[in-house]
């Protein structure tokens, strides 16, 4: 059984980066078997399947987006109970989230696969990649069940104070998810559904592994597979905080697919290079993570318990130490940028596309904290609905209009990709000022 830290009590300097550290190397994990997916392809099987895998990333977040914000959810309610001792509300919460994810994960599928093609035409993906593009896609979207209900576990054992068992379950997922990379398209010679079908068949074995996790080694829930229950109350109680913090993550989704479209407007080399490129944003991405759930579990818990001081001080040291981590690893990666994007391509004319975006992106990744760090402290004490509005606003209007205007003048990758920053430090400014407000309200 794994050990889990008291959110409220000690250090929170000390107790933030143990729980996120774990956190960081799962989430690091995660990305790097992604990596590996992506480097295998265009190794293996071409800068077409490295290209046709890159069309579908942002379709692709806009669905998992959906389950990340309802696990988002799950985490938040669990901790709350757990700081304020509710035991009963706190196992009715768990049960009846077994059955929301799962039911997201179907429904989610669903939709995907029958959307597919059209959402990729609307997004003028290239006609050579088209057909590649859509069984990648489709063989993701049959894999969505599982991961929701991993993401469904993890939530709950983060909760509680559990970032070790996780990581074990995404080590062991991984290396068998690498393993059948190798064997379907090195040796099949499958192609990019080898590498889709290899991510989706290693999404069912962490999904096993972590509710075997929750459901009978982890005593101090009791909470059991022969037990379980649906509450109606509980459900509405996930969908309130989840469905806006899902919303929150695929309106990303939804105003990256404009960019997407901006990039796919270039050549196909272009779309390449951005394509790998993309893969170390989502590393740095993944890492500032880590200290989001953080601030989340320690905001959720010590508000559960009534510590309104650190409630404050974990957000402090959760977003501080997130955009430290982004600064660093922004320029870490831009002064090792070619030999890093050179792991997915030996093209250099692809090579050169990428670092076009990874100039810009490393002096922004930062500046994500403020806002990032500023939602999950707020989703920590319960509010989702106006954080999700404010994000609708800074991250997906804001950058449409900076397409259809600075892009549609400029129309080069730089212009493109400078929304970024520039959209986070609005959205920044007013996700910290709501936070804030609803501080202030949260009795002493």
């Amino acid at each position: 059984m794994g050990k889990a830290l008291d959110p409220c009590q000690g250090s929170l300097y000390k107790g933030i980066l143990i729980f996120s550290l774990p956190l960081i190397f799962t989430n690091m994990l995660q990305v790097l078997f992604n990596i590996a997916d992506v480097a295998v392809a265009g190794r293996f099987a071409g800068a077409a399947a490295l290209g046709a895998v890159g069309s579908t990333t942002t379709p692709i977040f806009f669905y998992i987006g959906m389950l990340i914000g309802i696990a988002s959810g799950v985490n938040a309610i669990v901790a709350y109970y757990v700081g304020a001792k509710r035991d009963n509300l706190r196992n009715s919460t768990i049960y009846t989230a077994f059955f929301v994810c799962l039911a997201s994960g179907i429904v989610l599928m669903t939709l995907g696969i029958i959307l597919c093609r059209p959402v990729l035409s609307a997004m003028n993906t290239k006609p050579e990649l088209m057909e590649s593009a859509i069984l990648y896609f489709c063989i993701c979207m049959m894999g969505l069940p599982a991961l929701a209900l991993y993401n469904f576990g993890n939530a709950v054992l983060n909760a509680i104070g559990d970032t070790r068992r996780p990581l074990i379950y995404l080590l062991v997922a991984g290396i068998i998810n690498v393993t059948l990379d190798i064997i379907f398209i090195v040796a099949f010679g499958m192609g990019v559904s080898g590498v889709a079908l290899a991510t989706s068949l290693s999404q069912g074995v962490s999904a096993v592994l972590v509710l075997n996790a929750v459901f009978r080694r982890t005593p101090q829930l009791d909470v059991k597979f022969s037990q379980m229950y649906f509450n109606g109350k509980s459900a509405i109680h996930i969908l309130k905080v989840g469905v806006p913090a899902g919303l929150q993550h695929s309106v990303f989704a939804l105003a990256n697919s404009f960019v997407q479209m901006g990039v796919n407007s270039f050549s196909a080399i272009t779309v390449a290079g951005v394509a790998a490129e993309d893969r170390l944003d989502i590393l740095v991405y993944q890492t500032m993570a880590a200290f989001y759930i953080a601030g989340a579990t320690f905001v959720g818990q010590n508000y559960g318990a009534g510590n309104k001081k650190r409630i404050f001080q974990s957000y402090l040291i959760s977003t501080g130490i997130a955009f430290f981590a982004g600064a660093f690893l922004g320029g870490l990666f831009y002064t090792n940028g070619r030999a890093l994007i050179g792991i997915f391509t030996n093209d250099s004319a692809v090579v050169d596309a990428g670092m076009k975006k990874l100039f810009i992106m490393s002096f922004s990744f930062c500046i994500s904290a403020l806002m990032d760090g500023s939602v999950a402290a707020a989703r920590g004490l319960g509010k989702t609905l106006v954080p999700s509005f404010i994000i609708i606003m800074g991250s997906c209007v804001f950058r449409l209009i900076w397409i259809f205007t600075i892009f549609a003048f400029f129309k080069t990758i730089e212009s493109l990709y400078l929304l970024y920053i520039f959209s986070w430090l609005i959205t920044g400014a007013a996700a910290i000022f709501y936070f804030l407000k609803i501080y202030k309200s949260v009795p002493d």
